[in-house]
């Protein structure tokens, strides 16, 4: 893996983490030998170590978080046994790393676990992993632990390298760690090393039971899928259905699960008549896309991509064949259907678009959103909370340069993106939807230019 270093002249963490793998300065380019603090034989090596004990190859594992990722190489590597991870890491002293992971083209979005839930929801991950994170996961009575099982997948695993594990002057820390990871039932599958593994347990046979952490489950009004601004709660979320149908092993590997209407689209009245229908309109969607629009998904142009407005993930789960990964948005304000999405092997996550979003600039290749309009309304109102002139700034923002935007919308709503479209300098213009679909609306497909501010004469 290389990126050109004109790109991101940001030599900091070569020069204070080449020695371990992270990533090295080679001629005109950056190369990611795909090293870690706790893996600095590379994370290949890391990755077959932990595959002794869980299983990462057989398509068993889907989703995985991997939590405080410096340039991301677990989640890189990862891909090629069909594992996608999303990853992320404060914007600290390493300062750009998450910008380097987009730029090599894995999931990744600046965050960090702090004092509010993680914008997914529950039990969203076949694996969560930190390698030297050093997330203290016992502070505030296991306040972190808990959130890290809201969302982990019953029968999921958790990776835990670095401190406090079997570390030097850290027995007290390490000694708290596994106590908590008791008091949840957490099966120990090894400890090799800094590195410990757990799985969590499918049922709740043993919970709650007495524990130093004041531990409990967390009532019957709380949603562990609510997630957008909402403060980290001391408790243990229930699971949900004692059939299994979250559980590692129970839910269908991959790919068979991308298709497979999950349990909780019964959420949504009509949900399986609705998600069928999704997946098949947008199979026939991306067909137009590729044949009539010529968009470039499919060829090496386009790697990393945002669906804005994603629903089911229909539009991801189309593009299933392309080398390509979608990171799908669920609006914090709509339908809270993103544990489906994780529940087909897929990524994304909750937001709020009359916010900024959690990236770098210029770090996605192609920006996807049905029903822009809808993104900037109250609930059950035609009243703006934001305006479509910030929105597409905030698109232009994160968009590549000569990357690509995909607006489905009405007629009139388009009309006015075309205008703000001329405004930032995108070439755009308005197609007809494809053959067979209903309702009022079409297609502008917008190209964002590569330009320069000119530099002023004396």
């Amino acid at each position: 893996m290389q990126i050109w270093h004109s790109n991101m002249p940001h030599n900091k963490i070569a020069d204070r983490k080449g020695h371990q793998g992270w990533m090295k300065e080679e001629g005109p380019y950056f190369i990611f030998p795909g090293g870690g603090t706790m893996f600095p034989d590379g994370a290949i090596t890391y990755i077959e170590k932990l595959g002794q004990y869980i299983p990462i190859r057989g398509r068993v594992l889907r989703t995985a978080l991997d939590m405080g990722c410096g340039v991301a190489s677990f989640g890189g590597y990862l891909l090629k046994e069909n594992i996608q991870a999303i990853s992320f890491a404060p914007r600290d002293s390493h300062k750009s790393q998450i910008q380097f992971a987009l730029e090599r083209g894995i999931p990744a979005f600046v965050a960090m676990l702090g004092t509010r839930r993680l914008p997914f929801p529950a039990y969203a991950f076949d694996m969560v992993h930190c390698s030297r994170c050093l997330i203290p996961f016992t502070a505030y009575n296991g306040t972190y632990f808990a959130e890290v099982d809201r969302l982990l997948r019953p029968g999921g695993y958790l990776i835990i390298s670095g401190p406090p594990v079997q570390w030097s002057k850290l027995d007290k820390e390490w000694a708290d760690l596994q106590s908590v990871a008791r008091a949840l039932c957490y099966e120990l599958i090894v400890v090799d090393g800094n590195t410990v593994i757990w799985k969590k347990p499918s049922t709740e046979s043993c919970f709650p039971n007495q524990n130093e952490f004041g531990l409990e489950l967390c009532s019957e009004a709380d949603d562990p899928s609510y997630a957008w601004y909402f403060k980290l709660k001391n408790c243990i979320s229930k699971i949900p259905s004692p059939n299994g149908e979250y559980t590692v092993g129970t839910i269908p590997n991959w790919p068979e699960r991308l298709t497979k209407a999950p349990s909780r689209v019964a959420q949504l009245k009509n949900g399986i008549d609705l998600f069928d229908a999704d997946t098949r309109r947008w199979q026939r969607r991306i067909v137009y896309y590729k044949t009539s629009l010529n968009l470039k998904l499919g060829t090496p142009a386009v790697r990393n991509i945002m669906d804005m407005n994603a629903f089911f993930g229909g539009f991801a789960s189309a593009l299933l064949s392309d080398p390509v990964w979608v990171m799908n948005v669920v609006p914090a304000r709509k339908p809270s259907t993103l544990g489906v999405i994780y529940d087909r092997g897929l990524i994304g996550i909750y937001h709020d678009w009359c916010e900024p979003f959690s990236t770098y600039p210029r770090t996605y290749d192609l920006i996807h959103v049905a029903n822009i309009n809808s993104l900037m309304k109250y609930p059950g109102s035609t009243k703006n909370r934001c305006n479509l002139v910030d929105l597409m700034v905030e698109i232009d923002r994160i968009l590549r340069p000569e990357g690509t935007v995909v607006v489905r919308d009405s007629p009139e709503v388009l009309e006015k993106v075309k205008r703000i479209a001329g405004a930032i300098r995108w070439t755009a213009q308005i197609h007809e939807k494809e053959p067979k679909s209903s309702g009022n609306e079409k297609i502008l497909v917008a190209t964002k230019k590569l330009w320069q501010l000119q530099s002023s004469s004396h």
